[in-house]
C-alpha cells in the first residue's frame, strides 16, 4: 500500500491529497481506461488508484512488481494515517512537508520530511506503530543525524518501550484531534510535569522556531508519567533544571559541612567525657584498692582465712575464678570488701596485686554513685545469660548504663550431655565389676559431678586440684574412680 506515485505528465501525485498535489481529481487516475500512466516512485513499476473496504485511496502496485521496498513494507492503514496527519500539521506549522522522502544515498527514509522555508532546518517525522527495537531506532535517529537531519518519532500505541530513547512522544486522538499526551513537559516544584495537552500541530510550531527542544532530565518525572531518558521542553524550563540543581548540590554540601561539624563537636565532647569518666573510673578503682586492703587487714589471721574460705564457697564465685583464668588469663580470688556499698551487692573478684579485676552478680538497684563509676570501668560477671540479661535490662530502665556500655560476660558453661553407651558384654570387659565399688574398667569412660553439673573426664597421671575435691565414676560400671583424673574441655 503506497501513497505516492509519479504520473507521467503531472509528477509526483499524492492519494492523500484531494487535488493529488497537482491540481487533477482523483477521478482522472481511478478506473480509467486506459490506465492512468503512473508508477512507482522507487522502482518505476506501474501501479493503479485503488480505495480500501474504509473508503482510503492508496496506489497499488501491478502484477509482477519487482523487490520494491515500497511493495514489500506492507504499510498499514493506521500507519498511513498518522504520517497524513504529521504531514498536514506539519504545513499548518508554517513548514513545508512531504511524504515518503528519500536520503540521496538510500541510507534513510523519512515518513515526512518537514523543511524550513529558509532552508536552515530539516526535520523527519517519523511514525512508528510497529514494534521495533531500541538499537534499531537509535541507529536510524543516528543515521539522519549524519545528514543534518533532526529527527522525532510519533506512536499513537499506550506504551510504546521506545519511548524517550530519542526524541518523541506519544499521541492520542480526543475530540479535539491527535494531541500531544506524553512526553512534552515543564519543571514545576523541584521535577518535571506533564504540560497540557496540545495540538500536534501547535507542537511543531514550538518545535520549528526553537520554542521547543529535546532534553534530558536530570530530575523526577512527577507520577504517572514514566520516568523517561528523552523530553520535550521549553529551554527556560531547562534552565530552571540546572539552576535548582545547582541550588540543591549547594544545599547539600552546606548541610554535609554541618554534619560534619556536629560530627566533630559531638566527637570533642565525647572525648572530653571519655577523658573524665576515665579519670573518675580510676579513683574509684583507687579507691576500691584501698578498701580491699583495709578489709585485709581487718581480717588478718585465722578468722581471715576462715572467712576468705566461706566466700569461696559462695555460689559462682569459683566458676568465676575459673573463668577469668581460662577466659583472660587473670588469677583472682575472692575480696574480703564484699560488704562496701561500691561493690553494688557483688562480690569483688581480686587479682594477685591486689586491685580489683572483675565484680560478679551485683544488684542493678544498688548501682548507684561510687558503685556507678567504679563497675562502669571494670568486668562485670554473672553465673548466667539470663541474669546478665536481667541486669542490662533494669539498668537500662534506670537510665543507669554508661556511655559506653557495660562490659559484661557470664561463666555459665552448657553441660555436655556425655555420649549414649551401650552396657558392654562381659567378653567385651571380662575384669569389669558390675556392682558398687572401685572402677576395675581397663578403659573407664568417666564422669565428675562438678557443682551439680556433669563433665566428662580421662585418667592422668598425676592428681588434679579437680580430683582431689570432687569424684569421678565409670560411665560403663558405674563404679567409683579413686585414681588420677582430670576434666576434658569441651
Amino acid at each position: 500500500m503506497a501513497f505516492r506515485a509519479v504520473h507521467a505528465e503531472w509528477g509526483t501525485v499524492f492519494a492523500h491529497l484531494p487535488d493529488l498535489g497537482c491540481g487533477q481529481t482523483w477521478e482522472t487516475v481511478w478506473k480509467v481506461k486506459p490506465p492512468a500512466p503512473i508508477v512507482c516512485a522507487e522502482c518505476q513499476h506501474p501501479m493503479h488508484a485503488k480505495v480500501s473496504y474504509s473508503g482510503l485511496r492508496f496506489f497499488a502496485h501491478a502484477p509482477h512488481a519487482p523487490d520494491c521496498e515500497i511493495a514489500l513494507q506492507g504499510e498499514s492503514e493506521a500507519h498511513h494515517l498518522l504520517k497524513l496527519e504529521l504531514v498536514s500539521a506539519a504545513r499548518d506549522a508554517g513548514a513545508h512537508a512531504e511524504l515518503e522522502v528519500r536520503a540521496p544515498d538510500g541510507s534513510w527514509r523519512a515518513d515526512v520530511l518537514a523543511t524550513d522555508p529558509a532552508g536552515a532546518w530539516r526535520m523527519a517525522l517519523e511514525a512508528q506503530l510497529s514494534p521495533i527495537t531500541v538499537t534499531d531506532i537509535t541507529a536510524r535517529t543516528a543515521r539522519m543525524r549524519e545528514d543534518g537531519v533532526t529527527s522525532c518519532w510519533f506512536s499513537d500505541r499506550p506504551r510504546p518501550p521506545w519511548l524517550g530513547t530519542v526524541p518523541s512522544l506519544r499521541l492520542s486522538t480526543t475530540d479535539n484531534g491527535v494531541v500531544v499526551a506524553e512526553g512534552l513537559v515543564k519543571f514545576a516544584r523541584g521535577g518535571w510535569a506533564a504540560a497540557p495537552q496540545v495540538p500536534v500541530a501547535d507542537f511543531l510550531r514550538w518545535v520549528f522556531t526553537g520554542k521547543v527542544t529535546p532534553h534530558a532530565p536530570h530530575r523526577q518525572l512527577f507520577y504517572p508519567q514514566r520516568q523517561l531518558a528523552q523530553v520535550w521542553t521549553a529551554p527556560q524550563y531547562a534552565v530552571a533544571e540546572s539552576a535548582y540543581l545547582v541550588e540543591e548540590e549547594k544545599g547539600q554540601r552546606e548541610l554535609e559541612e554541618l554534619r560534619a561539624l556536629a560530627a566533630a563537636k559531638a566527637a570533642k565532647k565525647r572525648a572530653e567525657t571519655d577523658k573524665r569518666n576515665a579519670v573518675s573510673r580510676r579513683a574509684a578503682l583507687e579507691r576500691a584498692t584501698d578498701a580491699e586492703r583495709s578489709a585485709r587487714r581487718l581480717h588478718r589471721g585465722p578468722a581471715g582465712e576462715g572467712w576468705h574460705a566461706r566466700l569461696m564457697t559462695r555460689q559462682g564465685v569459683r566458676e568465676a575464678v575459673e573463668h577469668l583464668a581460662r577466659e583472660h588469663g587473670i588469677t583472682a580470688t575472692a575480696g574480703l570488701s564484699i560488704t562496701d556499698h561500691r561493690w553494688g551487692g557483688g562480690m569483688p573478684l581480686i587479682g594477685e596485686d591486689g586491685v580489683p579485676v572483675a565484680v560478679l552478680a551485683p544488684e542493678s538497684g544498688l548501682v548507684n554513685g561510687e558503685a556507678f563509676r567504679l563497675l562502669a570501668g571494670m568486668l562485670v560477671l554473672f553465673t548466667t545469660v539470663k541474669e546478665k540479661k536481667r541486669f542490662d535490662r533494669n539498668t537500662r530502665s534506670r537510665r543507669k548504663v554508661p556511655i559506653d556500655g557495660w562490659k559484661m560476660e557470664h561463666t555459665e558453661v552448657v553441660p555436655v550431655s556425655p555420649p549414649i553407651v551401650k552396657a558392654p558384654s562381659k567378653a567385651a570387659v571380662p575384669r569389669c565389676r558390675r556392682a558398687a565399688g572401685p572402677c576395675m574398667c581397663p578403659e573407664p569412660q568417666l564422669t565428675a559431678m562438678i557443682s551439680g553439673q556433669p563433665h566428662l573426664a580421662e585418667p592422668c597421671e598425676h592428681l588434679t586440684p579437680a580430683a582431689a575435691v570432687y569424684i569421678a565414676s565409670c560411665r560403663t560400671c558405674g563404679g567409683v574412680y579413686d585414681k588420677a583424673w582430670r576434666c576434658i574441655r569441651p
